[in-house]
């Protein structure tokens, strides 16, 4: 298998991945975890590590990756991270940055340089309590994607149009996803 890399990705391999996945949908089923535990204040302190994925547990991370979370002191923090919407549209850029990529790869676009810049409009009126009218979560999300490529205007507008309609982070964020929370009693 010819292993020509394109903006960094073994494309052989993507493809190849690709067709196990078609012959077996099961291989594409992951699920992936975090442990948060809270410091103080808005402090929390975010542990990831394990996942599992093409129907294994993925053993690869031998160290979690930590992630802190606070609010600035204006929201009564104390600036130990970013806070968590902040960290969500991280999450939203990072899975497009990695969607555009792998798809101009498939398509043999190359990517010069690419930068994402994102801006999450949000009242916390809402958050706080004191309007039930106001949306708890961002009112809208504006995201600046600049790419340098020899690529024509064109096949970046499609490109992109094809990433965000496959991108898992833009859909749990333009979608409805159930999200379950159960009380366990710590001891």
């Amino acid at each position: 298998m010819d292993s020509t890399r394109v903006n960094g990705v073994d494309v052989a391999q993507l493809m190849a991945t690709i067709d196990a996945v078609k012959g077996d949908p099961e291989l594409a089923k992951f699920a992936f975890r975090a442990h948060t535990e809270w410091q103080t204040g808005a402090h929390v302190r975010t542990q990831i590590q394990g996942f599992s994925g093409v129907k294994q547990e993925d053993s690869s991370r031998t160290q979690p990756f930590v992630l802190e979370g606070d609010e600035p002191p204006v929201l009564l923090g104390s600036n130990r991270g970013p806070n968590a919407v902040e960290l969500l549209l991280a999450g939203l850029t990072a899975c497009l940055s990695v969607g555009i990529s792998y798809n101009a790869a498939a398509r043999g676009i190359t990517i010069e340089t690419m930068t994402l810049d994102v801006t999450g409009d949000i009242d916390l009126q809402g958050f706080l309590g004191i309007s039930e009218s106001v949306r708890l979560g961002c009112q809208e999300i504006h995201i600046a994607c600049r790419i340098k490529s020899p690529a024509s205007d064109q096949e970046i507008a499609d490109l992109l149009d094809h990433v965000q309609q496959t991108s898992p982070v833009t859909d749990m964020v333009r979608y409805p996803t159930p999200v379950q929370v159960r009380f366990i009693r710590d001891s």
